[in-house]
């Protein structure tokens, strides 16, 4: 496995991983970069990130579609009923019918990751 370097939009080095390993942001990044980039104090940029994600918690806990435009969709989908399997045992098991949430990328954001579009400027 190789490690390759890019230079980001700032000019400092990114390192971008194997695609085994998957980066995670936190909220307190996201809260971090909301201080660094807006000016806000640390307590209004976590706040800010806290009820952005309670917003959208409470709308998909409710069946409410979100969309972010230029980043995309999470949809609540209903999931039917359907026969499964113990996959050690072989042993038929039913699954119940639930709901579950789907997220679709925007054309806007598949285009940025895969290359095809420019990013877009920081905002200041």
């Amino acid at each position: 496995m190789s490690i390759n370097d890019d230079e980001s939009r700032d000019g400092a080095a990114r390192v971008l991983l194997p695609s085994l390993e998957t980066p995670t942001l936190t909220k307190a990044e996201l809260a971090e970069l909301l201080f660094d980039k807006l000016g806000l104090n640390k307590r209004e940029s976590k706040d800010m990130v806290e009820a952005f994600f309670d917003i959208i918690h409470a709308s998909l806990v409710t069946g409410q579609d979100v969309k972010l435009s230029g980043y995309g969709n999470f949809n609540i989908r209903r999931k039917a009923p359907r026969p499964g399997r113990n996959p050690r045992t072989g042993e038929a098991i039913p699954i119940k019918a639930r709901n579950v949430v789907t997220f679709h990328a925007s054309h806007k954001l598949k285009g940025q990751v895969q290359g095809d579009t420019p990013a877009a400027e920081d905002f200041e």
